[in-house]
């Protein structure tokens, strides 16, 4: 018993040259036939992807470029050093800030949930109340 090996694909099929019936069973999707893409149609899948990578780093450089043209633009106006200023500032104002300490944290995020609890319940009373009045309005008409 033996291996079988299948005959050669013919090289044309009524004239059909064989990357044309490759080019019809890629634009079909027939993933089962993988791997009968001719070479011509591999190499033109490996240029699409270079030209697209080339594409990709254009886009990147035009970015870099802008970006660091407008770094640039704000260095030269001097944006920037008025930015670290500003920070250097604020920095300093928050040192002579005086913090609440954990207990008075807790105390105070007790009442601010209490109260939004309080608040949500006032308005579900006043929508039932108004629903209930305009509802008995309504039944009146």
């Amino acid at each position: 018993m033996g291996v079988r090996v299948p005959p050669a694909l013919p090289k044309t099929v009524g004239g059909v040259a064989e990357w044309s019936i490759a080019a019809v069973l890629k634009t079909a999707k027939a993933k089962h036939l993988r791997g009968f893409e001719s070479l011509p149609l591999r190499q033109a899948e490996s240029d699409l992807i270079v030209d697209q990578a080339k594409q990709e780093l254009i886009k990147l450089a035009i970015w870099t470029v802008v970006i660091g043209g407008l770094f640039a633009f704000a260095w030269w106006k001097g944006w920037l050093k008025r930015i670290s200023i500003y920070s250097q500032e604020t920095r300093e104002e928050l040192k002579k800030c005086t913090w609440p300490s954990k207990a008075e944290l807790k105390g105070s995020t007790v009442v601010i949930i209490i109260a939004s609890l309080l608040i949500g319940l006032m308005t579900v009373a006043a929508d039932f109340i108004f629903t209930l009045v305009v509802s008995q309005f309504i039944m009146k008409l």
